[in-house]
């Protein structure tokens, strides 16, 4: 069974280290660029790349003074190559940079990072859909509209159709992540009054990145609002997922439930509770990433070429929602993977109603064997909210109904209540699903 959320490893993409860390290689990405290309002195880019170093600690206790972040990361840099004898060389250390060309370029990295991680859950969960749905392809189930009896499906072809889904959000994710891996060092404006776009090119090159085809000060924030979207659909589906469970936890139900472990307590009060807690964190925490698209929304419209307006927005939004997504996906696949399922209660579910979820196809029935329609649905309306209001056996009301028997022969309503027709192309479904 798969574990319950335990690592760690998202939030390292995002802390302080791992930041400065990528805004490190941006800048000395730059600098032997620009010694390739004669800008910079080859021995100057060769010191920084043996002696550029920096500490959190010290970057923080600069930025109280300066109040930029840049700054004083360049500020911090430039000690350490003094202390380690290579001063002369700092001076060529952000050369013909803007802060946002290195941020910007920086932040494709960790949402790089961040993406492959993601998408490996998302990979994981597929796997887990895939298997439990074919666990379960031929298991009956009520299929239910409005939260009242419709007709039969299986509880594969539930989980089918969320495999389905998040396969797309996946698609969704992927293209969303491509857009995102671009940099810029195009200068304060956009206009590469320092830096060539030739430059420009060889630096995305050698981090793995494109270069943005035009920007201002920073990338267009479309891209960040896209890709904030992409993980609001994987969580939404994922809500979706645990939305069911829950409602199929219910007492009255009891068809399914989220795994439960030994020695668990579902409330102070009451011995015998069995909650549906992690379906409901999943619920819960969706929706904070569902809010994170709304800002990054807003985060598109700038004053001219640039304002930090969306600046103190992302360090929450991107941060969170990629944390928030990953831990989503383990908890999801705890859910899926290790849910308990009950057929017999399904089928039990199922016949509770004694055939009148078979309406549909004995008024298909009546019609093809020459009863007008309108008078196929009044009769088996008819019948149908008698057998209702009385819990009596619908099929039983049918068969005893002469004007029927004129037309149905014992065998064809015996057909018209079969649940094997009525779940006669799962098979169909699938294949068109997850292939022949």
């Amino acid at each position: 069974m798969i574990e319950r959320y335990t690592r760690p490893e998202m939030g390292a993409v995002w802390n302080e280290q791992s930041k400065y860390r990528a805004w490190l290689e941006v800048e000395l990405a730059a600098s032997e660029t620009l010694a390739e290309l004669g800008e910079v002195p080859a021995e100057a880019a060769r010191q920084l790349r043996a002696h550029a170093r920096f500490s959190v600690a010290r970057i923080q206790e600069i930025e109280r003074v300066v109040k930029h972040d840049v700054i004083a990361f360049t500020t911090a840099v430039a000690e350490n190559m003094e202390s380690a004898g290579a001063g002369e060389a700092s001076r060529w250390f952000h050369y013909g940079l803007t802060s946002n060309d290195v941020v910007d370029t920086a932040q494709a990295l960790l949402v790089k990072a961040a993406s492959e991680r993601i998408l490996k859950g998302v990979d994981r969960l597929l796997e887990i859909l895939a298997r439990r749905a074919q666990e379960f392809r031929k298991t009956p189930q009520i299929g239910r509209s409005h939260g009242i009896h419709a007709e039969p499906i299986t509880f594969g072809l539930k989980l089918a159709l969320f495999y389905d889904e998040l396969k797309r959000n996946r698609a969704r994710l992927a293209s969303a992540a491509q857009e995102m891996r671009v940099g810029k060092l195009s200068g304060a404006v956009g206009t590469f009054g320092h830096i060539s776009p030739e430059a420009e090119e060889r630096i995305c090159a050698r981090l793995g990145l494109q270069p943005a085809p035009i920007a201002s000060q920073v990338i267009s924030r479309d891209r960040h609002a896209h890709y904030i979207a992409a993980l609001a659909l994987i969580a939404a589906t994922m809500e979706k997922i645990a939305l069911e469970v829950r409602h199929l936890q219910r007492t009255e139900v009891r068809e399914a439930e989220e795994p439960f472990g030994a020695g668990q307590k579902g409330s102070s009060a009451m011995p015998h509770k069995r909650n549906p807690v992690t379906c409901e964190q999943i619920c819960g925490l969706a929706r904070l990433v569902r809010s994170h698209w709304q800002a990054a929304m807003e985060n598109i419209a700038l004053w001219h070429e640039r304002d930090i307006s969306h600046s103190s927005v992302e360090r929450v939004i991107l941060p969170d929602s990629t944390i928030l997504t990953d831990y989503l996906l383990e908890k999801t696949c705890w859910l899926v993977d290790g849910m308990r399922v009950s057929p017999e209660r399904m089928l039990r579910n199922l016949e509770m109603t004694h055939g009148l979820v078979f309406s549909g196809q004995l008024l298909l029935d009546l019609a093809a064997a020459g009863m007008l329609r309108e008078r196929a649905y009044a009769m088996v309306q008819a019948k149908a909210m008698q057998a209702w209001e009385q819990e009596s056996d619908f099929r039983k009301m049918i068969e005893d109904e002469p004007e029927i028997r004129a037309l149905l022969s014992p065998d064809q309503i015996a057909r018209s209540f079969s649940l094997d027709r009525q779940l006669a192309n799962i098979d169909k479904i699938f294949a068109r699903v997850f292939g022949a």
